[in-house]
Parts: C-alpha cells; structure tokens; sequence
C-alpha cells in the first residue's frame, strides 16, 4: 500500500462533504431580515463553511497529515469526518451523519474508478480545492491555507512516478472495495446497479498520452514496422485535446471531482446506451440540480429538523436532519446494517505522545466510547493524533 495515499483520501472527501452541505445550506438559507432565530441565513452558511474548512486546512494538522504513513481504519476515518462537521454550529445525529458519508464515499470511489489514468486522482483534488477556494473568495485568511495545502500537493506528488501514482490508486480502490452502497442519483443516471456496484464505462477519451483502440503494429527484431492490422472496437474512444494543469491555477480539462450539485453536469465519459457520471463544474452552483436535489430530498432536507439550542446564554446551534422526519432518522439509525454503522472510537496513543499532544490543542478532545489496541505503526500514530477531530 502506498504511504502518500492519506492526503488525497482526506482532502476528496472533504471536498464531497462540503459540496452537500453548501448545496442544502443555500437551498434553505432565508433573508437576515425574514429568518427567525432557529433558521438559517446566508450568514450563517458562509460560517459554518468558513469553520469547516478552517478547521480541514489548519497548518499543523496539514503538515502532520503530509507525513509519509498508511491509511487508517474506516471508523477512525468516519470520525475525523464526524468532528469536522461539527466544527461549526452544526449538529447531526449519527443516522443523518451516516448518510452523508455515504454520499462522499461512495461520490469520490465513483471518481477513482472513472480517472483514465492513475495521476489524474491529483487533478480530481485540484478540482476538489478549486471548488473549496471558491467558497471562501471573501476570506482571505483561510484562502491562503488552502492556497498552501495546494502548494504542498504540488511539492509532494507532481513528481511522482506513473506507477507511484498507480499504487495510489490501488490502495484507493482496496480501502473502497467493500463499500456497495446505493445513491439514487447514481442509480437515475444508470451508472451504479441495484446492488450498490457501479457500471464502468466502455466509451469516452482515452488517457493522455495514449492513442484509441484500433491499430496493431508489427515489427521486426530491428524494431521496424512492417505490418498493420486495423480491427474495430465496441466502444467510442476520443483523445483528449490536451492535458489537464497541475500548477496552482489552471485549466484542469477533466470534471471529475467538480460539484455534482452544481446546475449543470457535462458528461464527463460515455456511458453505454443514454448513461452518463457525475462530473460537473463548480461555477454557478446556487440552483442544485434536479436529480441530485432529489437525492438530497430523499435524504431528506438537511435543515428538515432545526432546533434552537441557548443553553446558559449561549448562541443559537442547530440541530440538522438528513432525513424527512425524525421517525425517518431513528429508524435509519436501528436498521442501519452493524457493518455499516460507526461508533465513537478511542485511540490510545502510546508512541510519541508529544504529537498527540499537540494536534489535541489544535482540534480539542473526542468523546471517548469504545477502547481500542494500542498503535502500532506510523499510520496508527497519526490516527492516535487525530483523536481530536
């Protein structure tokens, strides 16, 4: 498994959990003017973006998470993504919480399956970072930690070799292999089967560098050609006109990672028959699309259950539903599958406590619930590190 793998696991899924949350915060965001205590206004959406991505982007948790080490388990993960969204004045319960990881796992699998090359995983990031910088155009401070997370992704994984970034994705697709789980926009546009499996394309542009399916060569033991056969294929193979950018600003030419939610979705790879995937730009993305609106409607709204929290004089949180009603939400929570279901976790940190320290002060202290075996590795180490979260 690849040791460089972790970074751009955390920052494409983050980048999912953010285009949810932006997409049902301006769905139901109401004028300062018109919104009672326990609603929310565009004001309060721009917060609770703002803290969410302070918090992903902090300095000292990007330099622990940059540290060469391997992946850690899906429960740990599931926490980390947990604390995040509950940086702000959110609140979710564990159902709701539950279905919106759903939504970014199975979102970001979905593109790790369509790159047509293992290196584009970097510009599925890039894309995930140039939607996040457009949410915070008008904080400057937080523009310049992600602006520096872009920089290290440049520093650390542009000069990495084809099969470097082959073992990347490898290890992508192994932490994802057992996760089947339904989206219904995914099942609308005929890219995902009834039983949570995706349908993989035989149709679209080729990686770069490559040429379409077509032509065999022949050639003699000098290394002359002196034979070609031509033979036809069962898919439409395009080349791309050029090479997606993997500097800090630029046309990144492939959609995959851009926000689904967004108004439109161009098709980023011929499906067979009508199918199309999920790459959209992230520009323009007030009026959420239909079928992904629908998905987030059968969630259920986001906001569907406010509740008005000033406990001792304090302000106003919120409590978030991801389902319709709050019947809908404790029934998810009881007949949710075990093996699908995360429950707090305790990481006993035993190695290098100092660290563990130090990014506790950076993101506070996690409820302790459930005991867990002591680190044993590098990977563990950093996990032990991310208690907080």
């Amino acid at each position: 498994m690849s040791v460089r793998t972790l970074p751009l696991l955390f920052l494409n899924l983050g980048g999912e959990m953010l285009y949810i949350l932006d997409q049902r915060l301006r769905a139901q965001s109401i004028p300062g003017e018109k919104a009672r205590k326990d609603e929310w206004t565009d004001v309060d959406r721009k917060r609770v973006m703002n803290d969410i991505i302070t918090t992903m982007f902090n300095k000292k948790f990007m330099e622990e998470l940059f540290k060469p080490q391997e992946l850690y388990s899906k429960k740990a993960l599931r926490t980390v993504y947990d604390r995040l969204a509950h940086a702000s004045i959110m609140r979710l319960n564990q159902a709701s919480m539950d279905k919106l990881y759903d939504l970014m796992t199975m979102a970001f699998k979905y593109q790790v399956l369509l790159c047509p090359r293992p290196k584009d995983i970097l510009l599925v990031t890039f894309n995930h970072l140039d939607a996040i910088k457009d949410f915070i155009q008008d904080a400057p401070g937080i523009l310049n930690q992600v602006d520096e997370t872009f920089r290290q992704l440049i520093e650390t994984y542009t000069s990495l070799s084809a099969g470097e970034f082959q073992l990347i994705r490898q290890t992508l697709l192994i932490f994802f292999q057992d996760m089947h789980i339904r989206v219904s926009i995914f099942l609308k546009d005929k890219v995902q089967n009834s039983n949570g499996r995706f349908v993989l394309p035989i149709s679209g542009p080729v990686p770069w560098g490559t040429e379409v399916p077509g032509l065999i060569r022949m050639f003699n033991h000098n290394g002359d050609e002196v034979k070609r056969t031509e033979f036809t294929t069962d898919g439409n193979y395009v080349t791309p006109q050029r090479e997606g950018s993997f500097d800090l600003y630029g046309d990144r030419v492939l959609k995959l990672g851009t926000n689904m939610y967004s108004v439109s979705r161009p098709v980023e790879t011929h499906m067979s028959g009508s199918s199309k995937n999920l790459a959209s730009h992230t520009k323009e993305n007030i009026v959420p699309n239909p079928l992904a609106k629908e998905e987030l409607n059968f969630l259920a709204r986001l906001l569907g259950g406010l509740e008005n929290k000033t406990p001792g004089g304090s302000e106003t949180g919120f409590r978030l539903n991801l389902f319709t009603t709050d019947e809908e939400e404790e029934h998810a929570a009881l007949s949710r599958p075990e093996e699908l279901s995360y429950k707090v976790v305790t990481i006993e940190a035993t190695q290098e406590p100092g660290r563990r320290e130090e990014l506790s002060r950076i993101l506070g202290e996690m409820e302790v619930a459930e005991p867990r075996p002591a680190s044993s590795g590098k990977g563990e180490d950093l996990l032990a590190l991310m208690d907080g979260l």
